[in-house]
């Protein structure tokens, strides 16, 4: 029980720093190379996720996971109508 609480806050913790790397790029506007560290840990934030079988972790740290499509999709849309 003691290693599932571990777990979850790694999980947690990797969403959040997976946010916290995007904020140079999207609300600076400062090109940060550092969004490819997303895909690294976000897949350890999937996996201590899986281990403790929390879909909502799971699934959240696979959007973060995709995070760099999801926003170039985005982007491309906004750019696209102006």
């Amino acid at each position: 029980m003691k290693g599932s609480k571990k777990y979850k806050l790694i999980s947690i913790l990797c969403i959040v720093f997976c946010v916290l790397i995007w904020v140079p790029n999207v609300v600076f506007e400062v090109a940060s190379p550092f969004w490819i560290a997303t895909f690294v840990i976000a897949t350890i934030g999937i996996v201590f996720a899986a281990l403790i079988k929390n879909y909502l972790l799971i699934i959240a740290n696979t959007i973060m996971f995709f995070s760099f499509f999801i926003l170039m999709g985005i982007g491309n849309i906004i750019n696209a109508n102006f």
